[in-house]
């Protein structure tokens, strides 16, 4: 009977400096580990199988949304809805991509290192597609043609170089300077998000300032920033972890918590609701 025997998992103590998360004390794979045993450690729980998971699953949640929405409208000769299959491609593109950096990142460190550049990257190329999106779904009227709007996915096309630069740079610092490059890294993610929701930002105040009427995609805005928020939190806080360090290994970790899912999710919804006004008689509600 064939019979798979599951790689050995290691506490803190146990593996290099590079490796080692806050407030996570056990469940770390080997840290040269062979390709089949991260693959292998996918299917045993570690404190990066949730990880892994929760970026994984969603990847093909997001390509069959895809595949829905490719039935509805007509990518290819209807040119108002290129920045939307952009943006679907992407949010495709970014969870598999940290999926795999989780999954192969014990390799080696150069293989860790070199798993969250492409992490960071694919990270950085999704906050251009909500640029690419943004720019050309909620751009308010009075925005139109105006040197924002003319430059707006030229400078988030910047932004995506130098955060990339910032976010892959801060992991030199990690050893030496970790406080330094948790603020860096940070940073490099928060800053692309609040480039790419300045016309988001300017519309809410508009409509809490009573410029517009309530309605269901308005809802669907505050509760994407909320979730968005909440992830930069979590991530930036290494809660619960922090406080109860070795209670939270495995299940209900920081990183968990701040996975894409939920914020792209909401992020594709508030898409939908976008591309319904302009295409009411496409079902995207319904899906």
């Amino acid at each position: 009977m064939l019979s798979i025997k599951l790689p050995q998992l290691f506490n803190i103590h146990q593996v290099p400096k590079v490796f080692r998360e806050d407030g996570i004390i056990s469940g770390y794979r080997h840290p040269r580990s062979s390709a089949l045993d991260c693959v292998l450690s996918s299917f045993q729980m570690t404190n990066e199988t949730v990880n892994i998971w929760t970026h994984f699953l969603p990847t093909w949640y997001f390509l069959w949304r895809l595949s829905v929405l490719s039935s509805s409208l007509d990518f290819l000769s209807e040119s108002y809805t290129w920045p939307l299959l952009v943006y679907m491609l992407l949010i495709c593109l970014y969870p598999f991509t940290s999926s795999c950096a989780h999954t192969f990142s014990t390799m080696s460190p150069e293989a860790c290192h070199i798993c969250y550049f492409f992490d960071y990257g694919a990270l950085s190329l999704y906050s251009l597609g909500c640029a690419i999106t943004y720019g050309s779904y909620v751009m308010p009227d009075c925005w139109l043609n105006s040197w924002l709007h003319r430059r707006f996915v030229p400078i988030a096309v910047g932004n995506m170089l130098f955060c990339t630069g910032l976010s892959c740079y801060s992991r030199f610092l990690e050893l030496e300077f970790p406080h330094r490059s948790k603020m860096l890294r940070t940073a490099a993610f928060v800053y692309p998000f609040l480039f790419d929701n300045i016309p988001l930002f300017y519309r809410l105040l508009l409509c809490f300032g009573g410029g517009c009427s309530h309605s269901e995609a308005l809802s669907s805005h505050c509760y994407h920033l909320l979730f968005a928020f909440l992830t930069c939190f979590l991530f930036a806080s290494h809660l619960p972890e922090r406080l109860a360090p070795g209670r939270f290994d495995y299940i209900g970790t920081s990183a968990a918590g701040a996975s894409p899912p939920p914020f792209c999710s909401f992020g594709l919804y508030v898409c939908m609701h976008i591309i319904s006004v302009f295409f009411p008689s496409v079902p995207l509600l319904s899906l």
